[in-house]
């Protein structure tokens, strides 16, 4: 269990972390952004759904795919509309092997035009969810190790547990390296399970 100054620590740099990113929101465009990782969709095509942490972690868990990847971004985060298109490659490159993406805006939801707009820029033609409850309850239901800042994305194997916890806009290659290693973990305890 966490200290309280560590929480209250936590806290602080979760609060600097949403000012400084509120303070960074007064345009889209930024340099080095990256380009549309798919074709455009039409906006009326793009699914959204308000949902607290736990619904969403009882979604993972009802994937049953082998590995779901969870990544938590937000409109005005740069480095999240960076690292975005990345995401939707990887999905689109292992979904048939066993990944299962959900995105998960930490907009507010009157944000939400603009959160379906940047999702149909991406091609994501998959049900997405926007953030609902209080900041550390949902933090905490992540990974109580999150400070809150964006991008974050969560691995989990078939059965829901979490295996990886990457903060910080990831690489592509750094993605799919996590994704080989918890398909092949998956492969190995299916064999086991089998020769049982």
């Amino acid at each position: 269990m966490a200290s309280v100054e560590g929480r209250s620590a936590r806290r602080r740099a979760l609060v600097a972390a949403l000012l400084l990113s509120v303070a960074a929101r007064p345009g889209w465009a930024g340099e080095g952004e990256s380009r549309p990782a798919a074709s455009p969709l039409p906006v009326g095509d793009v699914s959204v759904k308000s949902a607290t942490a736990a619904e969403i972690l009882q979604a993972v868990r009802a994937s049953n795919a082998p590995v779901v990847l969870v990544n938590v971004w937000a409109t005005w985060c740069l480095p999240c509309r960076q690292e975005f298109p990345d995401i939707v490659r990887l999905r689109n490159s292992w979904q048939g092997r066993g990944l299962r993406v959900f995105f998960v805006s930490g907009d507010f939801e009157s944000e939400l035009p603009a959160v379906k707009g940047f999702l149909a820029e991406q091609g994501v033609d998959f049900p997405t969810y926007l953030k609902q409850g209080k900041d550390m309850a949902f933090i905490d239901a992540f990974d109580p190790k999150w400070s809150g800042a964006l991008p974050a994305t969560f691995l989990y194997d078939r059965r829901g547990i979490r295996r990886r916890s990457l903060f910080g806009k990831s690489s592509y290659d750094r993605l799919e390296s996590a994704v080989r290693e918890l398909l092949a973990a998956d492969g190995k305890s299916n064999v086991e399970g089998e020769k049982r």
